[in-house]
Order: C-alpha cells, then structure tokens, then sequence
C-alpha cells in the first residue's frame, strides 16, 4: 500500500491523504532529533491502515517521542494541551493574558467596559504605552470546530460601541483595534472580514509564523497542561490556583509542595518545565 494514497479522518470529520511530510515537520518543529524523527516515522508507517484518525496518528507519535524524550514530548502535545485548558474558556483567557504580560502588556481578566449603547464584559483589557487593547476569547473545548465569521462580526460590533464611548470621553490612552484570539482556526471568511474590520485576530496558525503556537513556542509559555509528568487532578488544582504557566512554577515550588509530592518526582518536573521554558 502507497503511503500517499492512505486516507486519513481529521477532527472535522474531512477525508485527506495522508502527508508523512506533515508529520515528520511537526516532529522536527519541537526539537525533534533525525534518528527520533525516523524511528517514530517506521513505527507509525506501519500501523496506517485506510480511515485511520488523525487522533490516532498523534497518539502514536506521542506515545513513541514520550519514551525517547519527556520534555519534546511535552511540546508536541501543546495543541492538545490547550484544549485541556477547558471545558470553560476562563484558563484560556488566563492562559492568554499572561502570554501578553511576557510580552509587556498590563492586563486585566473579566472587566466591564461601557459601550455606547450597552455595558460589555471583556475577556481581557491590556495596555502598554498608553495603548488600551481590548481582546475577546473564543475557546472551543472540543476539536474540528473553526472560528466562522459570525464571531469576528459580532465581536467587532461590540469593540465599536465600546471605542465610540471610549472616544467620547477624551481618555488619555488610546483604544486600539480590538483582538479575538482562538484555540482553533479561522474559517477564510472569517479572515477576510477581519482584514476588511481591522480587527486583529491571533489563532493556533495564524497570522501565518505568528500564530498563537509560534508565540509559545518562541517565547517559552507553555501552559501547564502540556506536563507529561503531572497528572489531571494535580493540572486541575494549578489551574484553580491562576497557575496557568509552566514558567509561574520555576523559582517558586510552593503549590508542589502543597499538593504533597515527592522530593524526587518535584525534581523530574521542575527539570521538565526548566526544559521547555529554556531555563
């Protein structure tokens, strides 16, 4: 059987061809070494059958990259991991202003903004130089559901009702385009209105080598779901504790120590996350 011709289910339920080019890059854009990369590549060449799942194509190639190394492992997993993040989108919206906060904004979660014709609650508010960014979050808990231009319209509606109040009152800081950042993609028409709009919007791929994963991955701000070594009840009670970077546990153990783990389980994991955030 030809590799190239192998059809393959993705999360939206389409048909496509199998692409070893595809998987192979995501394997090198971690970090991954070319032996790695080949051995996984062997392995996973020969459990394809027709209508295998990309689910089940990752799955795999996770499985393979965890035994050789933990902390790639890790990287790979940061779509997935971000999709732990839920079900709510209220880790997202922490997740992304403290993405913006490395990156020296200012910012603030769930506040209120009056609009022109109505008050508006707002995911997040940043600043910096006398800049005022208003963002709104769409995160979908579950995979192959896109961004579709319904939400960059109704979004915008409300950042200009907002900024004709705002302007009204002669503010000191300027308010800027608005922002929808999403976990998933954005559908072409969604893309396109938001060009037309001026309203920035930031996904999982784009703007293309600026997407939210390139953030991460450039910055070193991966949220703490992506661990392969701390398990969900223990991701779940950082997360109830605003913890929602690995890089918020360096230098600071406290919550380790609070949720009772061992002296050398806390070292792998303070290594793990030393790895990743490039410490």
């Amino acid at each position: 059987m030809e590799i190239d011709t192998i059809d393959i289910i993705k999360s939206s339920g389409e048909k496509a061809k199998f692409s070893l080019n595809k998987l192979k890059a995501s394997l090198k854009r971690v970090g991954t070494d070319d032996q790695t990369v080949n051995h996984i590549i062997s392995k996973v060449k020969d459990e394809l059958y027709h209508g295998i799942s990309t689910k089940e194509i990752y799955n795999r190639a996770f499985a393979l990259l965890k035994k050789k190394n933990s902390h790639l492992a890790s990287k790979y997993k940061l779509k997935k991991a971000i999709y732990e993040l839920g079900p709510t989108g209220f880790p997202f919206e922490r997740f992304v202003s403290a993405v913006l906060e490395y990156s020296g904004y200012k910012t603030s979660v769930g506040s209120i903004l009056q609009g022109k014709c109505v008050s508006h609650e707002i995911d997040i508010i940043a600043q910096k130089n006398n800049v005022t960014t208003v963002i709104e979050c769409k995160f979908h808990s579950e995979k192959g559901l896109n961004c579709n231009v319904k939400i960059p319209l109704y979004i915008n509606s409300r950042y200009n009702d907002i900024k004709t109040y705002w302007n009204s009152k002669k503010n000191k800081n300027t308010l800027t385009n608005g922002w929808l950042v999403t976990n998933t993609r954005f559908t072409k028409d969604a893309i396109q209105y938001g060009t037309c709009a001026n309203l920035y919007l930031l996904s999982w791929d784009y703007p293309k080598n600026n997407g939210l994963k390139d953030r991460i991955d450039r910055l070193g701000l991966y949220p703490i779901t992506v661990s392969t070594l701390l398990n969900n009840r223990e991701k779940q009670f950082l997360l109830s504790r605003d913890i929602v970077l690995c890089r918020s546990l360096i230098g600071d153990y406290f919550y380790l120590d609070h949720l009772g783990i061992s002296e050398t389980r806390k070292k792998k994991i303070l290594n793990e996350i030393n790895l990743l955030c490039n410490v």
